[in-house]
Parts: structure tokens; C-alpha cells; sequence
């Protein structure tokens, strides 16, 4: 992985995933963050009841959803970073 300017990042995990394990996304969020040579978020969201196909529950997906749309509105500018 090469020191480049990466673009806002949101990567999402979950604990008891069988086919991507945990680690693997924090990894690769490491190494981003280690690379970047720009001040941009590289967050990682672990859930710790999701597998998969993402939260199970009444409103997992939803509450998965609506971070990540409020994510990309704030990685576009739509709406202000913070208080």
C-alpha cells in the first residue's frame, strides 16, 4: 500500500462475521491510516452483534443504514463536521 492522498473512509465490520473475520478490516484501516497522506476520517465501525449480512434485530439494518448515508453526507459536504 502506497503513501497517497485516500479519500474518507467508513469501514464496517462485524464480530461474528464467518467469512471476514474482525481483524481483517482493522488491518487494512491500519495500513490506511498509516499511508494517507491527507487529514481525512479512515474510521472503522466494528458492530459486536452482526455477521455477515449485517445486524440482525428490529432496527440493526436500519440504525447500519443511516450511519452510513450520514457518513456520506458529511464525506460530500452536505452537511458540517462536527459541533
Amino acid at each position: 500500500m502506497a503513501p497517497q492522498p485516500y479519500p474518507e473512509i467508513l469501514a464496517v465490520a462485524g464480530l461474528t462475521d464467518s467469512r471476514v473475520t474482525y481483524w481483517e478490516p482493522a488491518k487494512w484501516v491500519a495500513r490506511l491510516r498509516a499511508n494517507t497522506t491527507v487529514d481525512k476520517p479512515i474510521l472503522l465501525k466494528t458492530a459486536m452483534a452482526s455477521g455477515h449480512m449485517g445486524e440482525s434485530g428490529r432496527f440493526g439494518a436500519t440504525e447500519t443504514t443511516s450511519l452510513l448515508y450520514a457518513f456520506a453526507c458529511q464525506a460530500v459536504r452536505l452537511v458540517k463536521r462536527g459541533p
